[in-house]
């Protein structure tokens, strides 16, 4: 595999392009490590504003991706096994969260709940208001959130096929045995790889909380959001809003390091 690689051949004119594009993802990345004051960061993210904001977001990313555990799996269950036209029709329903923008996800889960959306007057005759509460920001982040966890393992389980599952149940283990000892440990690679992604899309969610949610300090406002504000004047510093900005991305990096981890084969790859 190595040799074949070593052979293949390369446009040299592709250089440039390749080396522009890893420049334009990587630059700015540098360029934000570049304005944290380190000598200062400590106290920065120890700030009331920091630590309220910070415990906000991993409370509701941890709480969204539990959501997002309890339904998603089902569902990425459920296409992978449903016939081609079935499970095409689903995983575009699915996706459409995904590539829609953010700001329009939080305008349809106002058009779904808001005070004057049939759903929302509803709920608010029996006295519960979800815009703008803290609940707001936990249903933001998993409807964003649960197209990752859905499609990782969908991704996975149908790859496995269904052979196992066909004999397990031939030998006559019942629905619930071939799920649990036969099914998800298929699926634990996308189960674990989704889960990570979907933990870190709900934290450094921004545009559908903002809209949904707002941005309330200690009810509302996220990681994201105290960045947001602490750059147009109010609340938090700017120190501490790129100090908020480094944990942000030192998550990421971690999360997409987990995923690969428990990518299929990573643990073999280097050997290949």
């Amino acid at each position: 595999m190595t040799a074949q690689r070593a052979s293949w051949p390369w446009p040299p004119v592709l250089a440039a392009p390749i080396v522009l594009g890893l420049l334009l993802l990587v630059v700015p990345l540098i360029a934000l490590v570049g304005k944290v004051e380190w000598a200062s960061l400590g106290t920065d993210i120890a700030s009331p504003e920091a630590l309220s904001a910070l415990g906000l977001s991993l409370g509701t990313a941890l709480l969204a991706t539990t959501i997002c555990l309890v339904l998603g799996a089902p569902l990425a269950i459920a296409i992978a096994r449903a016939g081609d036209r079935g499970a095409a029709l689903l995983r575009a329903l699915v996706t459409i969260p995904l590539v829609l923008p953010p700001l329009v996800d939080g305008v349809a889960l106002l058009a779904l709940l808001g005070r004057d959306a049939p759903l929302g007057r509803v709920l608010a005759a029996w006295g519960v208001e979800v815009p703008f509460t803290t609940a707001a920001v936990v249903l933001a982040q998993t409807f964003v959130s649960l197209p990752f966890l859905v499609l990782a393992i969908e991704g996975t389980v149908r790859a496995r096929g269904m052979a196992l599952e066909r004999t397990a149940a031939s030998l006559g283990a019942p629905p619930w045995t071939v799920l649990l000892r036969v099914t998800l440990p298929l699926a634990a690679p996308g189960l674990l790889a989704g889960t990570t992604l979907c933990f870190a899309r709900a934290l450094g969610e921004f545009g559908a909380t903002a809209i949904f949610a707002g941005n309330a300090p200690g009810v509302t406002r996220t990681m994201p959001l105290a960045i947001y504000t602490a750059f147009h004047g109010t609340g938090a510093t700017q120190a501490t809003a790129i100090a908020l900005s480094l944990l942000l991305l030192v998550s990421a990096i971690a999360v997409l390091l987990l995923a690969r981890a428990w990518r299929p084969g990573a643990m073999t790859g280097s050997v290949r």
